[in-house]
């Protein structure tokens, strides 16, 4: 397949090794900084599903899609942060003649919404991604721990469409387990109850997912976190492989967190690396689904309140 990676931070990078080290055509769409990085050493990734390498030469790095027709793609992997979204979608559908899938791998929700809006049901597909991926250095990436299989699937339930299958099939070849979803809803509200308790409350204490399951003040935060964010989830419609708050915990704390017991909260990355966040699209959206349907939620808006605090003392200090 030929494949666009737009806005390849460590996932999209990480992507990006394995599928073009599996014999596909791959392009990225990324920061000068790291464009220059590349062309020197190459990219490389490591951890838990092996070392991987791509010469300089094997990678065709674009700071932008200016000029480029896209017909010739046949799928798109959307990878930047969720406060991106929109601007990546303007370039996407600026390009002529490209009518592939595109597929939203990114954090929280509303993202597939935004596809569906621009460029319509059939071309809109999303993942559910719940591996740690982190850049070490420039050039390497590790893949530091996995919940689970990437789960890919459209917008449609009950419908598997041909790309989502393809790009499974693809993805676990290349490495990366992979499978394809009759309704991609249900993970993407499972991912959401995961990152809103464990990711905004780690960001602000500063510790990795397994500090927070240990401590019992902790635990009861990402207690409320999680009642409040699955009552959001119900009161909209939305299902999760779980029949209510209290089964969702038992699998959290016995096996979601300690698979993940190491890893450093994106949010954290965030802060450490002086950009924005994606609260937004986690408890940020949990509390203003809340104010639409009524919910309470005041854990997730004083978690919200205290990130968008954080991000504004890194503006105050770069």
């Amino acid at each position: 397949m030929h494949i666009l990676i737009y806005g390849a931070g460590a996932l999209g990078q990480a992507l990006g090794c394995l599928l073009a080290a599996d014999g596909h055509r791959v392009d990225l769409v990324l920061r000068p900084r790291f464009i220059e990085a590349l062309r020197r050493t190459g990219l490389a990734v490591t951890g838990i599903y092996g070392d991987h390498h791509l010469a300089p030469e094997r990678l065709n790095l674009l700071p932008h899609l200016k000029a480029r027709s896209g017909e010739d793609y046949d799928i798109i992997l959307l990878t930047t942060k969720t406060y991106d979204t929109d601007a990546a979608l303007s370039d996407i559908a600026g390009l002529s003649r490209c009518y592939c899938p595109v597929v939203s791998m990114q954090n929280g929700c509303g993202n597939l919404e935004k596809l569906e809006e621009r460029l319509g049901r059939e071309r809109s597909l999303a993942a559910r991604v719940i591996t740690g991926f982190e850049i070490e250095r420039p050039g390497l990436v590790r893949i530091t721990v996995s919940a689970d299989a990437v789960h890919v699937g459209g917008c449609v339930r009950g419908v598997i469409p041909a790309a989502a299958r393809r790009l499974a099939e693809a993805l676990s070849h290349a490495g990366l387990p992979s499978i394809a979803v009759p309704d991609i809803s249900e993970p993407l509200f499972a991912k959401l109850l995961y990152n809103c308790a464990l990711n905004p409350l780690g960001a602000i204490l500063g510790v990795h997912y397994g500090a927070l399951g240990d401590n019992i003040e902790s635990r009861a935060l990402m207690d409320q976190v999680i009642d409040e964010t699955f009552a959001v989830i119900t009161t909209m419609g939305g299902t999760t492989p779980w029949r209510d708050a209290a089964a969702y915990r038992k699998v959290f704390y016995g096996q979601l967190l300690p698979a993940t017991y190491h890893h450093r909260p994106s949010m954290l990355q965030d802060l450490d690396n002086n950009k924005p966040t994606e609260v937004e699209a986690m408890v940020g959206y949990v509390a203003a689904q809340g104010r639409k349907y009524g919910v309470p939620t005041p854990c997730c808006e004083i978690l919200a309140a205290l990130v968008r605090f954080k991000e504004q003392q890194v503006r105050q200090t770069t």
